[in-house]
């Protein structure tokens, strides 16, 4: 299969398992059941995060990482008439989930499905449906059972502390363009599993050993605060937001000189710029104001590394989130080129 086509495909595999920041157990067994497969060591950490490890010619060891966790929410109360209200896991607009079809998972491993609303739902009722502040207080959870009070909910299993995972709605277009929730940071997964599939096939030969970390707590700002003592180079393969005053697009791969953490190492943007120039790889340069990575967690955490940002661009990010496949490759591309 080609290697695009393999990253389409897992892509829209790995959208369609909920995963929520915590709830990453079965997306993790996924990813590490395809690493296994092409014959790389795998090793989980004690925050459940993944690491795959690659011999390279040399012995320096590189980082590069991605995240399988995503947004969701989680049970917050019941209310008296069965409607579940809910705190959000991950930042994001309650407008970008209003009408979003969701599951609930309760701890005993049922599943419900259910619709994100808000409390003035239809025009028809309420006076100030279209102008009720779209916030957790005024959002719920109808769920799709015959239920008629809080206790019939209860009787279902579902109780607070439950997750709340967003369907995907993944669709790829005959134009290339993938449409989808959770490409952040999932598509990056993709292109990291399409890496090792080159690598594992003998179209690559790493000059230096690589290790991939897949985290599971980025999207509540503490992905990959934990990292192996052995990388010196640290690069996150995340989203490149596209928006007002940024330079991306979703065909390009952005790398990132700035977020809110602070910059990123000065030498190694540099030196994935110039890669990018070389090998004619169609990239931006940009600064991304409300944004944090596994390496913001990394070097917050206090490791002593080189750290960078690179990703394919996405519009409508933490919404209903749109890239393309000429974004994907151009990152896939750009990895290829530094681990060379």
């Amino acid at each position: 299969m080609d290697t695009m086509e393999y990253i389409i495909k897992t892509l829209e595999t790995l959208v369609n398992i909920p995963s929520p920041s915590g709830y990453t157990n079965n997306v993790m067994e996924f990813v590490k059941n395809q690493a296994k497969g092409y014959g790389f060591k795998c090793e989980s950490s004690r925050k459940g995060g993944l690491v795959i490890s690659v011999n390279g010619l040399e012995n320096e060891t590189l980082g590069l990482s991605a995240h399988v966790d995503t947004l969701g929410a989680m049970v917050r109360s019941i209310s008296r008439e069965g409607m579940l209200r809910f705190t959000m896991v991950g930042g994001y607009t309650m407008q970008s989930i209003e009408g979003c079809y969701c599951k609930i998972h309760t701890r005993d491993g049922k599943v419900y499905t259910g619709t994100i609303l808000s409390k003035s739902p239809s025009v028809h009722s309420y006076d100030d449906a279209r102008t009720l502040d779209r916030n957790e207080r005024n959002m719920e959870i109808r769920i799709d059972e015959v239920i008629k009070n809080k206790e019939d909910v209860i009787k279902l299993g579902i109780n607070s502390g439950d997750y709340v995972s967003f369907d995907a709605g993944f669709e790829y277009t005959e134009k290339g363009f993938i449409k989808s929730r959770h490409l952040d940071d999932k598509a990056s997964v993709a292109v990291l599993l399409g890496l090792l599939k080159d690598i594992s096939e003998g179209e690559l030969k790493p000059k230096r050993n690589l290790k991939l970390l897949i985290s599971n707590y980025e999207e509540v700002g503490f992905g990959a605060s934990w990292i192996p003592e052995d990388i010196t180079e640290f690069i996150a393969v995340d989203m490149g937001a596209i928006g007002d005053d940024l330079n991306g697009s979703e065909y390009a791969v952005s790398i990132c000189a700035k977020d809110s953490s602070g910059p990123y190492d000065y030498d190694l943007t540099t030196s994935l710029i110039n890669l990018a120039k070389e090998n004619h790889i169609d990239y931006a340069v940009d600064v991304f104001p409300h944004y944090g990575s596994d390496v913001s967690a990394a070097i917050r955490g206090g490791f002593n590394i080189k750290g960078a940002l690179i990703g394919q661009g996405i519009h409508a990010s933490h919404g209903m989130e749109r890239t393309h496949r000429n974004s994907m490759e151009n990152t896939l591309k750009l990895l290829r080129a530094y681990i060379l």
